[in-house]
């Protein structure tokens, strides 16, 4: 879906030169020519960002300002005169992203939209990740019950509190992001910014760029000064995923951040201070990475303050069949679908391996429960590669599956009933003798 952008311009040829520009840069554009025209429209639709010239024939950029950020979470850009600067500082007080001052380029002009969007989806993608987290950390043992996850939840609990670095250590898909956005939201630094890079996603000749900014002409392209990533999470923290893929040099200054928290922008001179806390997560073997001189010994110490080890789900598979329920009474709800899968289907999703971990399940149950026509989803509606019986990636005995699932579920009632066992085995369906036989079977105290 494309993003859309509102403009607010009287001058008809102004008007026409962006909403052009900005259609070639693959934006859905709406332009109005008065403020109330514009007003009216944007309490009809949503828009992920407004310009709007500063003096319009029906009102001030103040009260266009005013009235777009005071109803909606809308970024305002400014377009303003040489002399009117002092006006258009003023509107920033009042809520407004930024400001353009006339004549611009339109290749200054698309990179300030293109900058109010990227901070409008950080600031959507936080949003999305504090109700994650009010869904997972509400209460942790939903992710899992497992012995494995009791020591991570107990690390994350203790390293909360504390500004020491970390460094999540598992395989793609076990829930890196989630783990380092827990701690962050459960440390002192809850109320400033959580700021996520993909390492590995950044192009080599950006990175730098994008982790410490740049100044204005610092390289071709370079039109206005741009804050990096590290003075975005000033005071919060910034989880650097994949830190593994980042080229050596800057290795070298992201050590420098966590040693002497000072750093350059791109092409400047001027030394920056910033307080921000740093949680690292790769799924490479670091310490080989050191071995093959891909990444430097020291920083690898400094990161490595309080490592996190997330195991794979196949190593945990008592958790699967509780994620399963999370996973599908998420989507019934959010589909509005009452459906369930039946005993066949459980007893396949129990045996797969899952070589993508715990985004893999969740793949797979909203795919299930995306595309069932029924109110059972069978082993038929699964995935192919769920259907079959000899599959190589069945690491374990279908008893050996079942076994661990009904151990996770016995305790998932226990501690529901607050460890008694006649209410236990009544929503069990069991005896409470058959119910102590089976916690002597599986070790549970």
């Amino acid at each position: 879906m494309k993003e859309t952008v509102l403009i607010i311009e009287d001058d008809k040829l102004m008007r026409i030169t962006l909403e052009d520009a900005l259609k070639g840069a693959g934006y859905d554009v709406t332009a109005h020519k008065t403020g109330a025209a514009a007003m009216k429209i944007i309490e009809q639709d949503s828009y992920d960002v407004a310009v709007t010239d500063f003096r319009l024939p029906d009102m001030d950029g103040f009260d266009v300002v005013r009235k777009i950020t005071g109803r909606k979470d809308v970024p305002v850009i400014v377009m303003t005169a040489y002399g009117t600067i002092k006006d258009a500082v003023e509107a920033m007080k009042l809520g407004a992203f930024d400001y353009i001052t006339k004549p611009f380029s339109l290749d200054e002009f698309l990179l300030l939209v293109a900058r109010a969007l990227e901070i409008k989806r950080l600031k959507e993608e936080n949003i999305r990740l504090r109700k994650d987290l009010s869904r997972c950390c509400r209460a942790p043992n939903i992710i899992g019950e497992s012995a494995e996850m009791k020591k991570v939840f107990s690390l994350i609990e203790r390293v909360s509190a504390s500004d020491a670095t970390v460094l999540i250590l598992g395989e793609s898909g076990t829930g890196k992001e989630l783990v380092a956005a827990t701690i962050h939201y459960r440390s002192k630094r809850k109320e400033k910014p959580f700021i996520k890079v993909n390492c590995a996603a950044l192009p080599e000749g950006l990175i730098e760029s994008e982790l410490f900014g740049h100044e204005k002409g610092a390289f071709t392209g370079a039109l206005k000064r741009k804050p990096g990533r590290f003075e975005l999470a000033s005071g919060g923290t910034i989880f650097l995923d994949e830190v593994g893929d980042l080229p050596l040099s800057t290795q070298a200054k992201i050590l420098r951040v966590l040693q002497e928290k000072t750093f350059e922008r791109v092409g400047g001179t001027v030394t920056l201070t910033v307080d921000v806390r740093i949680i690292a997560a790769t799924n490479k073997n670091l310490e080989e990475e050191v071995k093959a001189g891909r990444f430097r010994e020291d920083l690898f110490y400094r990161l490595n303050v309080i490592p996190i080890s997330l195991p794979p789900l196949r190593e945990r598979r008592g958790d699967i069949l509780n994620l399963m329920e999370f996973f599908t009474d998420k989507y019934r709800s959010m589909l509005s679908k009452d459906v369930r899968f039946s005993q066949e289907a459980v007893n396949a999703l129990l045996a797969y391996d899952y070589p993508g971990n715990v985004r893999e399940l969740e793949n797979i149950i909203e795919r299930s429960v995306t595309l069932a026509a029924v109110e059972t989803i069978g082993k038929d509606d699964l995935p192919s590669f769920l259907q079959g019986e000899d599959r190589s990636a069945r690491s374990l005995h279908l008893s050996d599956v079942a076994a661990d699932a009904e151990r996770g579920h016995i305790k998932r009632v226990l501690k529901i009933t607050d460890g008694n066992r006649s209410k236990a085995a009544e929503i069990l369906g069991i005896s409470r003798k058959t119910l102590w036989e089976k916690m002597n079977a599986y070790g549970i105290g």
